[in-house]
C-alpha cells in the first residue's frame, strides 16, 4: 500500500492562536509558513494513484508537525513562548491527532509487503544566501536497503523522464535527519515500512513553469512503476 502525506500543506492559523501572529503575514506567506505547492503535488499524486492522503493546512510556524517533540524547532519564535498549557494543546489538537492518523494507516494496512510512505514537501531555491543546486529531491535512510535501491530507480527513472531538471539524493536535506519519516522508522521495521520524503524546488512552483507542471502532472505514474 502507498500513503501520501503533506505535513505543510499550508500557512492557516486558526482565530484562537490569531493574535501569536499579528503583523506576521508576510512571514506567514513565505516559505518559513508552508511548502508552497506541496500540497497541489500531493492531491495530484494521491488522485492519480488512488492513494490515501494526510494533510495539514496549518503553518509550521504555529507547530512543526515534522519535528520530533524534542526538536527546539517544533514551535517557532512566534509560538515557543507560549505557556506550557497552551503548548500541549497545540500538541493534542495538531500534532498527535495527525501523527496517530499515519501511524493507524501503517498498522492497519501492512500485510506481506511493506506500506510506502511518500512524503511531500518543497524547499526555497535559496536559503542563507546559498543557491539550492537541484530541482528534485529524494530523501531516505542510506541505512534501509528497500529505501535505498527504490530512491536510486526513481531518481533514474525521473533523470529519463526529466533529462533537464537535477535529481539529487538526500539533498537538500539528509534523509534520515529529524523529521515524520525518521520517527516512523523507529516505529515500524523495513519489512513493514518505507518512508521517502520527495522535495520540489519553489522556483518551479512559483513560476509555474512547465517543468513543475510536467512533474506534477507525471510524477505519480512514476511512482507505482518502480
Amino acid at each position: 500500500m502507498i500513503i501520501i502525506s503533506c505535513e505543510h500543506g499550508g500557512n492557516k492559523i486558526p482565530a484562537k492562536y490569531a493574535a501569536l501572529f499579528k503583523n506576521k503575514s508576510k512571514v506567514l506567506k513565505s516559505h518559513r509558513g508552508w511548502d508552497p505547492g506541496a500540497l497541489l503535488l500531493a492531491k495530484k499524486i494521491a488522485k492519480d494513484i488512488n492513494a490515501p492522503l494526510i494533510y495539514s493546512e496549518t503553518s509550521r510556524l504555529l507547530i512543526d508537525l515534522n519535528r520530533s517533540l524534542h526538536n527546539p524547532k517544533l514551535f517557532s519564535e512566534y509560538s515557543n513562548h507560549c505557556n506550557k498549557t497552551t503548548k500541549q494543546e497545540l500538541m493534542n489538537k495538531f500534532y498527535f491527532p495527525y501523527r496517530s492518523k499515519i501511524e493507524n494507516k501503517i498498522n492497519n494496512n501492512y500485510d506481506k509487503f511493506p506500506v510506502i510512505h511518500f512524503s511531500i514537501h518543497s524547499f526555497t531555491p535559496v536559503l542563507n544566501n546559498i543557491t539550492r543546486t537541484a530541482d528534485v529531491g529524494l530523501l531516505y535512510d542510506p541505512a534501509r536497503k528497500a529505501e535505498r535501491d527504490y530512491c536510486a530507480t526513481l531518481q533514474k527513472k525521473l533523470k529519463e523522464k526529466f533529462p533537464d531538471l537535477t535529481i539529487r539524493c538526500n539533498y537538500p536535506y539528509k534523509g534520515n535527519a529529524d523529521g515524520f519519516t525518521t520517527h516512523l522508522r523507529n516505529q515500524f521495521s523495513e519489512k513493514k515500512y518505507l518512508g521517502i520524503e520527495i522535495e520540489i524546488n519553489q522556483k518551479h512552483i512559483l513560476n509555474n513553469d512547465n517543468d513543475w507542471k510536467k512533474v506534477k502532472n507525471e510524477l505519480g505514474r512514476l511512482l507505482i512503476n518502480i
